[in-house]
């Protein structure tokens, strides 16, 4: 299979977001033969739910949609670098590989803060991509807050 990125489609769930009053951020699972399993935006506020975050909602549709907890081979694509709760989510789920946007010093769980993929206990670790789109990524994320202040 050729390689696509498919950053595009995260940040257009990203923009949906933020059209939702949410949180920008974009996610997109794909398969390992590159169809897309499932996409979503932050939906926090509008679900009242505190874990609704993009990387979540994907991983919980794709595994609907597979009849599997678990999704190996797969690759997501987010907007920004995952909390370490979706980061959690990502190595429960088995996902190869993670791509992502705009580091996220204050949040961040892959390659600030908790740092789960670098733990014992982590039982996986996917490989991990970052920086695709980040320049995008992070003036979405900006403009969103700016308009907020």
């Amino acid at each position: 299979m050729d390689f696509a990125s498919h950053m595009p489609e995260a940040l257009d769930e990203a923009r949906a977001a933020a059209r939702r009053g949410e949180v920008p951020v974009g996610a997109v699972l794909v398969a390992a033969d590159g169809t897309i399993l499932a996409r979503a935006g932050n939906r926090t506020r509008e679900l009242h739910d505190p874990t609704a975050h993009a990387e979540i909602l994907a991983i919980r549709a794709a595994c609907a949609r597979a009849g599997s907890e678990r999704l190996p081979g797969t690759r997501l694509w987010v907007t920004l670098e995952p909390c370490p709760m979706c980061a959690a989510a990502i190595a429960a789920a088995r996902i190869a590989v993670l791509y992502y946007g705009a580091d996220d010093p204050r949040m961040g769980g892959v390659r600030h803060g908790a740092r789960v993929f670098d733990h014992a206990q982590c039982h996986h670790r996917p490989e991990v991509n970052d920086g695709i789109s980040a320049e995008e990524s992070r003036r979405l994320l900006q403009g969103f807050f700016r308009e907020r202040r």
